[in-house]
């Protein structure tokens, strides 16, 4: 559900810490947003991808 469907990325698990060192259980979500890609072709396709492939995207247009 939450992936890239460029680069792969997913939520990753790990533990808030509190001052007293008690441990709770978090996810960090990547932000995936939907957007239409052009393909070669001329073809255009809507994908789900991270904000970092979007910037990434967009300095390569």
């Amino acid at each position: 559900m939450a992936t890239c469907e460029l680069c792969g990325k997913k939520p990753s698990f790990g533990h808030n810490v509190s001052f007293s060192k008690r441990r709770t259980n978090r996810i960090w979500r990547p932000n995936i947003q939907k957007t239409t890609l052009t393909v070669p072709g001329g073809q255009s396709v809507q994908v789900r991808i991270c904000t970092r492939c979007m910037r990434t995207l967009a300095k390569t247009r």
